[in-house]
């Protein structure tokens, strides 16, 4: 009686063991071959596919910018309405007289002057403005659940600047392994860094891109969930065996 007791709580623990770290995310084997950061990152945003785009045009080097800002009436009427558009999958948008274009891959600055070389054959002098709207991150700050949601208002953020924004790495949060989701040309690439130490400033001045996940390991709390979990269990086992015993005991009596 007792050894069939014993075996059906042991594996009550076994089965209640199944939700250690059960929270944590974006698990990785041991084995796993993670892609290499880039070595020289860029100093600027890269626009990216599923990037909002806020597209202005104007003539004559943005004259007409100039004038309106003075409070006279301008004779130019080249372009300037706000226009927006959305990098679709393939990193492409559709713009007025130019058709389609392949715009993800470019900073901002580099895409400014690519459209307004191929706006140069339609006026003179194009002047072009481009703003990015959407760009965003999710951050795990090491809690293994808790994400925030970082709004990227200017070009060039970097890392260390968006953990300082969610108030850094948790205290539970593992800075020798912080994985960062990126999507590359339609490929998703998963970077390791490690903050622990200083030779990962490196990987602290990264521009992160709109859309990156960036996921703070947590450190694995085992014992604690252990206990946690089986403390129901062995309270079970307790109360079970004082029936047992108590009614061995007056089995005895009889």
């Amino acid at each position: 009686m007792r050894k069939v007791i014993v075996y059906f709580f042991v594996s009550l623990i076994l089965t209640t063991s199944c939700t250690i770290n059960s929270h944590v995310m974006l698990k990785t084997p041991r084995d796993f071959v993670f892609d290499t950061p880039p070595e020289h990152p860029s100093s600027e945003y890269i626009i990216s596919p599923n990037d909002i785009l806020k597209f202005r045009l104007y003539s004559n080097d943005g004259f007409l910018i100039i004038d309106l800002s003075s409070g006279t009436k301008g004779t130019n009427t080249g372009g300037g309405n706000n226009i927006t558009y959305v990098v679709d999958s393939k990193g492409v948008v559709s713009m007025p007289i130019l058709g389609e274009v392949k715009i993800s891959g470019y900073t901002v600055k580099e895409a400014v002057k690519m459209l307004e070389e191929k706006y140069s054959e339609f006026y003179v002098d194009p002047f072009v403005q481009i703003t990015v709207t959407n760009k965003r991150v999710i951050v795990f700050p090491g809690t293994g659940s808790e994400a925030k949601v970082v709004i990227l208002k200017n070009n060039g953020t970097k890392l260390i600047e968006v953990l300082g924004y969610v108030g850094g790495i948790s205290k539970k949060g593992r800075a020798s392994r912080i994985k960062i989701l990126r999507e590359v040309e339609g490929k998703r690439e998963i970077y390791l860094v490690d903050l622990s130490t200083i030779e990962g400033i490196k990987y602290a001045d990264m521009i992160v891109q709109a859309n990156d996940i960036i996921y703070v390991e947590p450190v694995p709390d085992i014992a604690r969930e252990v206990l946690a979990d089986i403390a129901p269990v062995m309270s079970l086992i307790s109360s079970t065996l004082l029936i047992v015993f108590t009614l061995e005991r007056l089995k005895a009596y009889q």
